[in-house]
């Protein structure tokens, strides 16, 4: 699993789905994981994780459409629920990497 600038982050909350994404992107998968860190990706880097520069457009509403494809109904409910929890780990390793 690629967790090069994790190692020190990996007890964080969503740790699991942004080393998911990263091995996704370096793999060149199309997966909501690798989405979700194509999104945080500068915040990402900014707190430290060791995260390519990722090509792609949109990486949003990639993250929605392929949510929705595997069940249109709670689409929107996950993607908040997903965004969310990103954004709890780029909190925590932001303060993590402050310390």
């Amino acid at each position: 699993m690629a967790t090069r600038g994790l190692d020190t982050l990996w007890d964080l909350p969503g740790a699991e789905l942004v080393a998911r994404g990263i091995d996704d992107l370096e793999a060149g998968r199309d997966s909501a994981s690798a989405a979700l860190v194509k999104m945080a990706a500068p915040r990402l880097r900014a707190a430290g994780v060791n995260v390519a520069h990722p090509r792609g457009d949109r990486p949003g509403h990639r993250l929605y459409e392929l949510l929705a494809e595997e069940d249109a109904a709670s689409a929107h409910s996950r993607y908040n629920a997903l965004v969310g929890r990103m954004v709890s780990f780029a909190r925590a390793a932001e303060h993590a990497r402050a310390r």
